[in-house]
This record gives C-alpha cells, structure tokens and sequence, in this order.
C-alpha cells in the first residue's frame, strides 16, 4: 500500500498543502495523512507517527519533498530506521527517489547530507548577521507575542480553559501559556 505524508509549517500555508496532496494522489497513494505543524514540534507530529505505526511489510510512505518528513539526517535516519524495521521503504517524488532499491538509499544518504550541510551554512550565516545586527544596534529580536496575551491566559484558564485549547485559540504554543500561568503563580 501506498501511504502519503503531507505537512506544512504553518496553517496559512494552505495551496503548499493543497499541492502536496494533490501530487500524493497523482502518485497513487491509497491513504494521506495531513498536518500542519512544525518539524521542530516532533511530540506534536501525530499524523507522522500514525503513518508510521501503519506501515506494514512491502508498503511504501510517499512525501513530496525531503524536508516535508525530517528536519536533520539523524531524524532522517532515525525515520529509515523505523521504516525498514516494518518492511516498508520510503519514496520521496520531488527526487524521484525510493529507498527500496540499494541506489535510492545511497543517494537518499548523500542527499540528506548535502541539504544538511547547506542548512547548517545558512544557521551560520544568519548567527553571523544577528551579531552584525546587534552589534550595529539595528537587531531588536522578535516581539513578544505570548507575553501580550498574558491577561487573556489568565483569563481564560481561571474559566476553566485547557492549556491546550488557550494555546490554539490564542495562536500561541503550549509552552507559553505554561509559562506565563507560572509566573502568574510566583507573583500571587
């Protein structure tokens, strides 16, 4: 059986969504599974392991693109890992690659090890021009979006509202509002 993955970072990323899907069924997937989350999130990633706890013997995961499943070529291999253990192999169509055969291995390994390379340089780069931006008294860094809706968690969680459900509703992430009812607990 063939097992399409779809993720996108962000909610608003909807015809990078879209596309995915779209090109997962062209490549005839019998099931796709979708989220929208980031790769950073792995604990959050629930779609990505029930792909992988479907995986059976002789079934194929598909993606689209490399950088849609792992977010470094230890993820990647720590994925592989678990796929093979299930007799499965994974094909990735933007590269037209399929761990199933010795050759798509081989370059799915020098693949990942390039787009890792290249990620590094790029982290790199940026480290750079923040210090530069800094040290010109030009980087600010990013505004605090959780901290501003502190009265608005508060709120809501003395309502009875789930971290969860203030995290979603707020647009903020879960550690946040953890964080902020916290420091509400040490100030009272």
């Amino acid at each position: 059986m063939l097992i399409g993955y779809a993720r996108t970072s962000t909610l608003d990323q909807t015809a990078g969504l879209e596309a995915q899907q779209r090109d997962l069924a062209a490549a005839g997937c019998e099931k796709v599974l979708v989220e929208q989350v980031s790769s950073v999130d792995v604990g959050e990633r629930l779609e990505l392991a029930r792909v992988l706890d479907m995986l059976r013997a002789g079934d194929v995961m598909v993606v689209t693109k490399l950088d849609r499943l792992a977010r470094s070529m230890a993820h990647l291999m720590d994925l592989l890992k678990i796929i093979d253990g299930k007799g499965a192999s994974l094909r990735i169509l933007a590269m037209n690659l399929d761990t199933g055969t010795p050759t798509g291995r081989l370059m799915l390994n020098m693949l990942g090890s390039v787009a890792q390379f290249e990620r590094e340089i790029m982290l790199e780069r940026q480290r750079e021009g923040i210090a530069k931006a800094k040290a010109a008294g030009k980087y600010k860094g990013r505004a605090p979006t959780a901290k501003a809706k502190q009265a608005q968690v508060t709120k809501m969680s003395a309502e009875g509202t789930s971290l969860s459900e203030i995290a979603r509703r707020l647009g903020i992430g879960k550690a946040s509002v953890h964080r902020i009812l916290k420091a509400d607990r040490s100030e009272s």
